[in-house]
């Protein structure tokens, strides 16, 4: 909400009014001289209160008047009752008593900033009730008549609780409201038109909250409302003309919504007592209204993140007083030639102007010498992400009040002016991905209050200068990209620096690591990969507890990596392409929080760790070490070798073991005549092949406790999966154990044997081995062991039973992440691993989730060949591998098979892995009981594509299309992502096999959608 106010504006007429309003409110009472009697009415009231309130209220004690009670304010001309009830901000707990509506005499009743939760109760009796102020509390709702006939209530004020559900009806009973803020709830449905009956209201506050739906026509019948927010809501429509021609309007505040419409050309006209005009984060279009330039007192205009194309108008300097804001970025307004940009000279008549934003439109050329003339009051300057050129002009310097200049993403070039070394007040200086050559300039030493400083991507091509280590309070330098050669100075590093981020990668820096790194404790961020720096890791890194991401790759650094084994806070460790030597500490997999290593390329030898990250193949990378071995079968490590005794066999067997030869011999036939009957309960080979391990039922029951039912984690239609610890291998494990009575459990275990025997890939459920053998009773036994996936399956996460722990629901990153996965591994499946593998039961369930949230798939029992399903289709065979009826799972088959064909195309799966995609983005099972005649969840979704896709999207998922607009990020990419992925499913689930995109195509899809979401987040987060 915007809610600066020009000094002069407040003093108009109207506000005197509002302003006497508000002094009255605060005014207080003389404390009543006589002692009320023990059983006043207003006394147990006050003493249920107190009841209520679960903190103490030290002061509220018998021996004391409760007139004089800290809060509490009595009448003079009523002795004993009271007026005025005023605890803000006293740490309160507990719940508002409904004996509150007993003080029928109270006028002000104000309790925010505490931590009251429940509901408001029924207080309609408060007649007199002229404030209420209950803002900053956790409130989860009202009673429904609770102020219904408070008709005196001129001061509402519910914000910044809890409240759900719709804005009660009822508030359009208290007529004489003059304000009313709602904001900061969770209140959904639409704005009740009856909000235009309040007649007398001067402030509407409703912003951040859930509210669709159009905005009221009534709203701008209001002839007294002076500020109207309603941002950060899925408002949807555009702003009524009603409102866009109130004429005592001085806010305006629609930010963050679905608005879409061009603005009138006359709304400066219009709304000639505007004060601050808040569009942002919408879907405005067409050019920006020159006749803005008309309203003025016009202070602050955000009409950022919008499509508004066109030129910007001259007529904006005309606010040569007021203007102190402009914030016109990620659109799509051009300047072109000298006219074009004209409206760079005309803001230089704007004397109060402290932030201008123009990045990420449509601006090319050089930069005006004009800029300079800008207001010297000037502190935010942002041009990045557009088309410029040439050099940055020298008037620039003019600009001594700047402490953000932001000139990234362009085409600048040229050396660094002597106008950088004039902003002595930046704080921060983004030069970035820009052609900027020469040294870097040492007057930046002179920048003492600089903070972030961005200098990547350019061809700067010096030794970083040594003045840099002036910069005290520096805690972002990004050197990246660049040609600087010359040690690392290690002035920068010194105790009193404050760098939390370092980023030299990429560059042609040479020498010793500098060991003074180990000063920074508060240092997050060091990334010197691609340089020639050489040495040791000084032993003493160790002490920068605070480091989550450390890269050093691609230099030629030499011995162990034990020094940094110790940080618990890495997150990303990357020194490939190195020499170090040594084995891996053991101490890595103990980190929790480590997520991706990298240790590639160098000449580490030694067993691999098992534990933490190690047990994730896609976060671990260790190829070109040839000395490695051992670790998860998934890094693919060869086995370590035992250590040699072939000379002392050879002394045992002369020497000893002959003569005992024979008793030896006697031993064994005793022992194998013994153990007959357990040897028929031992393992077989594993059914999928040497390679893998092999198992008996003994360990696996004593895996699982004798299968108990304690163990069980699921059951399906072949057989029952339980969870267990295999001692021998130290591994937590997931036993699938068929059901050889169940009618094609024993095709199910062959074909899951079969699909898995020669497959790898990282999204896939790791399988460990499989067991053919007989059980204690003699009885045939069948089972696959997997690695024990620790956050279950997709369907668990996407439909909660609310009988187990409360997860927090998948953001929309997440999901994106998850349908990346899923795509990868079909598409390894169908092109990429040898013979084309059909899984013919993608669903939601067999999904598992591992450690990091990654998916994996994983029930491979009706999986089949393609080569085979076609020879059977071939010779007129029955499907070999299929298990009886229909193969998959109602809702996810394909149209072609829902009549009981047999897969014999990857189409299959492709509509299978659409439909999943949709269930994830909507939140719904295709089997919903929503989805009845013609209706199913594919047509559910095509009905509000492309234009209400909001109507059809999981709730959750709304968070972060608000999220993301509240970000300042380009015509909200949340929206873009869901509406991308939302067309990838369509694509994948169309009627006819031939008309589906392949799942190489999807995957390819994704990850561009991906790339294009989180990429831009984050590129935005780290500036």
């Amino acid at each position: 909400m915007i809610e600066a106010m020009c000094a002069k504006q407040l003093l108009k007429p109207a506000m005197i009014v509002v302003l006497a309003l508000l002094l009255f409110t605060g005014c207080g009472y003389v404390h009543c001289a006589m002692v009320p009697q023990n059983n006043s009415t207003d006394m147990l009231a006050l003493i249920d209160f107190r009841q209520a309130i679960t903190s103490d209220l030290n002061s509220w004690n018998n021996s004391v008047d409760y007139c004089r009670w800290n809060g509490v304010t009595c009448s003079r001309t009523h002795p004993g009752r009271v007026t005025e009830l005023n605890l803000t901000g006293q740490s309160l707990e507990g719940q508002i008593s409904p004996s509150l509506g007993n003080l029928t005499l109270l006028k002000i009743v104000d309790l925010s900033s505490n931590s009251l939760s429940g509901q408001l109760p029924n207080i309609n009796r408060l007649r007199k009730l002229r404030r209420l102020d209950l803002k900053n509390n956790k409130l989860q709702g009202l009673e429904p008549d609770a102020l219904k006939n408070c008709s005196s209530l001129l001061y509402l004020d519910l914000s910044e609780n809890k409240l759900a559900g719709s804005i009660p009806p009822e508030i359009s009973f208290l007529y004489n409201l003059k304000y009313l803020s709602l904001q900061s709830n969770n209140f959904s449905g639409v704005i009740p038109s009856s909000l235009g009956n309040i007649t007398q209201l001067i402030y509407l506050f409703l912003s951040n909250n859930q509210i669709k739906g159009n905005i009221p026509t009534e709203l701008g019948l209001l002839s007294n409302m002076f500020e109207l927010t309603l941002g950060e809501n899925m408002l949807t429509g555009s702003i009524p003309a009603t409102i866009l021609n109130n004429s005592f309007l001085t806010v305006l505040d629609v930010n963050t919504n679905f608005l879409h419409m061009a603005l009138p050309s006359t709304i400066g006209n219009t709304l000639p007592n505007i004060y601050a005009l808040g569009l942002h984060n919408n879907m405005f279009y067409g050019q920006i209204p020159a006749s803005l330039g008309n309203a003025p007192t016009l202070s602050m205009i955000q009409l950022q993140s919008n499509n508004f194309t066109g030129q910007i108008p001259s007529s904006l300097g005309n606010l040569s007083s007021c203007l102190t804001t402009l914030l016109l970025n990620q659109n799509k307004l051009e300047a072109k030639d000298s006219k074009s940009w004209e409206f760079l000279d005309a803001l230089g008549n704007c004397s109060s102007l402290q932030t201008l934003s123009l990045n990420d439109n449509q601006l090319q050329g050089v930069i005006p010498n004009s800029i300079g003339k800008l207001s010297p009051n000037l502190q935010y300057l942002a041009l990045e992400t557009n088309n410029l050129s040439g050099t940055v002009p020298e008037s620039i310097g003019n600009l001594g009040g700047l402490t953000n200049l932001l000139l990234a993403e362009n085409n600048l070039a040229g050396p660094i002016g002597s106008w950088v070394g004039k902003l002595k007040n930046l704080g921060k200086l983004d030069l970035g991905d820009n052609n900027f050559s020469g040294p870097i300039p040492s007057s930046l030493g002179s920048l003492t209050q600089l903070t972030e400083l961005y200098l990547q991507n350019n061809k700067f091509d010096s030794p970083i200068p040594a003045s840099l280590e002036n910069l005290q309070r520096l805690t972002v330098l990004n050197l990246s990209c660049n040609n600087l050669h010359g040690p690392i100075p290690r002035e920068i590093f010194s105790p009193k620096s404050t760098l939390t981020t370092c980023v030299l990668s990429y560059n042609n820096l040479e020498g010793l690591i500098p060991p003074e790194v180990s000063k920074l404790q508060q240092l997050i961020e060091l990334d010197l990969s691609s340089n020639n720096l050489t040495g040791e890791i000084p032993a003493t890194w160790g002490e920068c507890h605070l480091l989550q991401i450390l890269r050093m790759d691609y230099n030629f650094l030499t011995g162990t990596i034990l020094s940094i084994s110790s940080i618990k806070s890495l997150s990303i460790l990357n020194l490939s392409h190195n020499s170090l030597s040594g084995p891996i500490p053991e101490v890595l997999g103990n980190l929790s929080s480590l997520t991706q290593l990298d240790l590639s390329y160098n000449d580490l030898h030694g067993e691999v760790p098992r534990d933490g990250v190690f047990r994730n193949a896609s976060a671990v990378s260790l190829v070109g070490n040839k000395e490695l071995c051992g670790g998860m079968l998934d890094l693919h490590m060869p086995s370590c070798p035992t250590v040699s005794r072939r000379n002392v066999a050879q002394y045992y067997l002369i020497r000893v073991l002959i003569p005992i030869f024979g008793f030896m011999s006697l031993l064994m036939l005793i022992y194998f005549v013994l153990t007959e009957k357990k040897m028929a309960r031992g393992p077989s080979l594993s059914p999928l092949g040497d390679q893998f391990p092999i198992v008996s039922y003994n360990d696996l029951a004593q895996a699982t406790k004798n299968f108990s039912e304690s163990n069980l984690i699921g059951k399906g239609s072949c057989g029952s999966v339980y969870r267990g610890n295999l001692t021998k291998n130290k591994l937590e494990v997931a036993v699938k154990v068929l059901d050889l009575d169940m009618r094609g459990a024993e095709k199910s275990f062959l074909s899951e044997c079969q699909a898995l025997r020669n497959i790898r890939h990282r999204n896939l459920v790791p399988i460990i081995t499989a067991c053919s053998t007989v059980d204690a009773n003699g009885n045939v036994f069948k089972a696959l062991i997997y690695e024990f996936m620790p956050n279950g399956n997709l369907d668990s996460w996407l439909h909660p039973k609310g009988n187990g722990k409360a997860r927090k629901p998948l953001n929309l990153n997440q999901r994106t992440c998850l349908a990346v996965n899923i795509a990868d591994v079909l598409d390894y499946l169908h092109h990429e691993s040898g013979r084309t593998i059909i899984h013919c039961d993608v669903k939601p369930s067999n999904i598992l989730l591992d450690d990091d949230m990654n998916a994996r798939l994983g029930d491979f029992g009706i999986a089949k060949l393609h080569l085979e399903s076609s020879r059977s289709q071939s010779t007129g065979d029955s499907d070999t591998t299929s298990s009886i009826g229909m193969k998959g799972t109602i809702g996810y088959i394909a149209p072609e098979y829902a009549g009981g064909g047999h897969a014999s195309s990857t189409y299959g799966d492709v509509y299978s892995f659409g439909i999943v995609l949709l269930e994830m983005l909507t939140g719904k099972r295709p089997t919903d009981n929503l989805f009845v005649n013609e209706l199913n969840i594919v047509s559910f979704v095509e009905r509000s594509f492309p234009d209400k896709i909001l109507d059809v999207i999981d709730t959750p998922l709304q968070d972060d299309v608000k999220s993301t607009q509240v970000n300042i990020v380009t015509e909200n990419r949340a929206y873009q992502c869901l509406f991308s992925l939302l067309q990838v499913a369509l694509s994948c689930t169309r009627q006819l096999p031939g008309e589906r995109t392949t799942m190489r195509e999807a995957a390819s899809r994704i990850h561009t959608i991906k790339t294009t979401y989180a990429g831009e987040n984050y590129k935005h987060a780290l500036k």
